[in-house]
């Protein structure tokens, strides 16, 4: 199974509007850099402090809400770092997989929260629950590029 990193987003600190990056750095047990949570400016505190170093979200899961609820989550809204397509992230939890030459280990599901649907303005609850992705710890540093497959 193998897909494609479409987009890449980080935000510099908690709240802030996500940036599109043409590529960022991963580093294992910090996260991307640049990014909230690896300058430690995150929101979200609670679990381990692994779930947070990268997200992921799939493109046909926002086409899929759009589909069913008339509404736009644009990838840039929806607070995650890396977008996908051609790859079912749901099936990557306790997986090790790759993001080009980055290896990285699905923890849990990214599920959407009352912040994101506040932060947003869209009824993302319940319609996204088990569609927001995927929260992964960094096992090997390197370069991620939109581009990179996903496998």
């Amino acid at each position: 199974m193998a897909g494609r990193l479409l987009e890449i987003w980080t935000a510099p600190a908690a709240g802030e509007p996500m940036e599109s990056r043409e590529e960022v750095q991963a580093f294992a047990g910090k996260g991307l850099e640049g990014d909230r949570y690896f300058n430690g400016s995150g929101s979200w505190t609670s679990g381990d402090p692994a779930e947070r170093e990268l997200t992921l979200i799939e493109s046909e899961q926002l086409a899929w809400f759009e589909e069913n609820t008339g509404q736009v989550l644009d990838p840039s809204e929806c607070r995650r770092n890396l977008l996908t397509r051609g790859i079912a992230l749901n099936e990557l939890v306790g997986v090790r997989f790759h993001v080009g030459e980055v290896e990285v280990e699905g923890l849990r599901l990214c599920e959407p929260c009352a912040y994101l649907q506040e932060k947003t303005g869209l009824d993302v609850l319940p319609a996204m629950v088990g569609r927001s992705g995927l929260n992964c710890r960094i096992i090997t540093d390197g370069t991620i590029r939109p581009g990179d497959v996903v496998s």
